[in-house]
């Protein structure tokens, strides 16, 4: 299993041979370095714990933070043998055409209606229709009368976690720390991006 954590720049398009054009977005992708490796015996899971940007000056708090962001990756108890705390992970790792998953927090998009947040079709919008039409058909029902829970309703949407799987890597430039995904990937320019193979 190979991982890496990143920071989405923008969109773009790559040419292949054949002229073909590709949407990818860029990825400034660590390096990152191994911080804490986490086992059966003494926590219960295997995991890797690995840093991403190093800071300047390390944050003043109770547990020493030398790294702005920090994130785990579980992986099998074998793999962890080929890790040691202070290894480097960089976008070398990767190779061209490899298949991954990406998790990121995605654009948060304020309060919205059932419309955009949900996919309604709205009511009704011909001549003579009185009611609004972008807004949800009944709510609740006759028997319970009430509005039952789970019920698909105008709300807060986006800024939430997603991963996007079976993305392909176009092209791996270990000299600049940058990768190029094809198409979209969640969250805004800077968001933070976890990036792993199956």
């Amino acid at each position: 299993m190979k991982f890496i954590l990143g920071k989405k720049i923008r969109m773009t398009q790559i040419f292949d041979k054949e002229g073909n054009q590709i949407p990818v977005t860029l990825v400034l992708a660590g390096p990152c370095f191994v911080t804490q490796i986490k086992t059966k015996e003494k926590d219960g899971y295997c995991a890797l714990q690995i840093g991403f940007e190093k800071l300047k000056k390390p944050k003043k708090s109770k547990i020493k933070k030398p790294f702005r962001y920090l994130r785990e990756f579980r992986v099998e108890d074998e793999e962890l043998k080929k890790f040691k705390v202070g290894q480097e992970i960089n976008v070398s790792i990767f190779k061209e055409g490899e298949k991954v998953s990406v998790s990121g927090i995605s654009k948060g998009k304020g309060f919205q209606g059932g419309v955009k947040r949900w996919g309604f079709s709205g009511r009704g919008a011909s001549h003579g229709v009185k009611h609004e039409e972008r807004t949800l058909g009944s709510v609740g029902a006759s028997t319970p009368s009430r509005v039952l829970k789970g019920k698909k309703m105008p709300g807060r949407m986006g800024g939430e976690r997603i991963t996007v799987k079976n993305l392909e890597i176009v092209k791996v430039l270990p000299e600049k720390n940058l990768i190029a995904i094809k198409g979209a990937l969640p969250g805004r320019k800077g968001t933070l991006l976890e990036i792993k193979t199956k």
